[in-house]
């Protein structure tokens, strides 16, 4: 296989798993004001991603550190491009890492709930910013014959003329992305935790994966409207035919394990139909990492974005071990907090 195409494989791969991995997490954030009745189970759901949650964002560093290391110059047309959403990323990553590390520093009820409202603030901004962020990849960029683009964070809406970040297609994408994240969660708080608080998550999983399936089918809709190359690209290419069939067979499971009490199955059920879909979107893209909205000749592809090839050979030496070792953790960390975390008090 050419190193560039593995390299951006890598790429979508630990994209994906941070994306899986911290998508539990925001889920569980956003769910917060919503499931748990006392704060015996508000600290049942801290408990839950309390061991693994800081785990999880280092995904983000090392899909962006690879990002960095295969693809230079897309990281840097595209951060310079986006950089207060950027920003806006970086802080609400602080104040959800400060919410959980303040929560239970004090015992006052106003102190918690105003770092449990943090949480789950910023925990579905990041969900939307990231989901955004996809959707603006995937309707392409006012890239010119500079190489670089500056979007403001909105203008009209539109998805012509002078765009911005944030309109109707890319919105879209991203409300997909809270309610698949936040169904995620819920799937997850189905699994780790027990009684009512997991009652009521197996319940709200449901309705949550209801909104995800109309949501993935307007995104869908969208899509063909805004930018149909992308299908036709897809279409046109059998071998990852297998991605959509993954991706519609996995939110079939999603409601068989709902409906059949698969706990563990169910999580796995989510991750898998999250996983599929975006291998379906990487599949679409490349070879573009960034498009174009202005013309197709200003297309980011990952011949002109990549590393030189004794470079991208030399970081694959380095990058198989190192994954093998985070791999490792991830499985002795998850299985060293294996069962279900109980509520203090479950009277609800």
């Amino acid at each position: 296989m050419d190193l560039q195409i593995l390299w951006f494989v890598l790429v979508a791969v630990l994209w994906s798993g941070y994306f899986l991995l911290e998508g539990f997490d925001f889920g569980v954030g956003m769910l917060l004001p919503f499931l748990p009745r006392n704060e015996g189970q508000r600290s049942a759901m801290f408990q839950s991603i309390g061991p693994v949650w800081d785990g999880n964002e280092v995904w983000l560093i090392a899909a962006g550190g690879l990002l960095v290391f295969a693809f230079p110059r897309a990281y840097a047309v595209a951060f310079s491009g986006f950089y207060l959403p950027l920003m806006l990323v970086l802080w609400l990553l602080v104040l959800r890492g400060v919410s959980i590390e303040l929560r239970s520093h004090h015992g006052n009820p106003l102190w918690r709930q105003f770092f449990d409202a943090v949480f789950a603030l910023s925990s579905a901004i990041l969900a939307l910013v990231l989901g955004v962020a996809l959707g603006n990849v995937l309707r392409g960029v006012p890239l010119d014959q500079t190489g670089y683009f500056s979007a403001p964070l909105f203008s009209d809406f539109g998805t012509g003329g002078e765009l911005g970040a944030l309109d109707w297609y890319t919105v879209t994408v991203g409300l997909f992305a809270v309610a698949t994240l936040a169904a995620h969660g819920a799937m997850f708080l189905r699994w780790k935790t027990a009684g009512a608080l997991a009652a009521r998550a197996s319940g709200l999983a449901g309705r949550l994966w209801i909104a995800s399936a109309a949501l993935a089918i307007a995104v869908t809709a969208a899509t063909a409207v805004v930018r149909p190359a992308l299908l036709a690209a897809l279409a046109g290419r059998p071998g990852l035919w297998i991605l959509p069939a993954g991706a519609i067979a996995g939110f079939a499971a999603v409601f068989v394990a709902l409906r059949r009490g698969w706990e563990l199955g169910g999580f796995i059920a989510s991750g898998a139909t999250i996983a599929a879909l975006l291998g379906m979107t990487a599949g679409a893209l490349y070879p573009h990492l960034l498009p174009s909205s202005i013309d197709a000749r200003f297309d980011l592809d990952i011949a002109g974005a990549a590393n030189s090839a004794h470079g991208l050979a030399i970081g694959l030496m380095w990058w198989i071990p190192a994954i093998a070792l985070a791999i490792g953790y991830f499985v002795y960390l998850f299985r060293s907090f294996r069962g279900k975390t109980q509520p203090g008090d479950d009277h609800a």
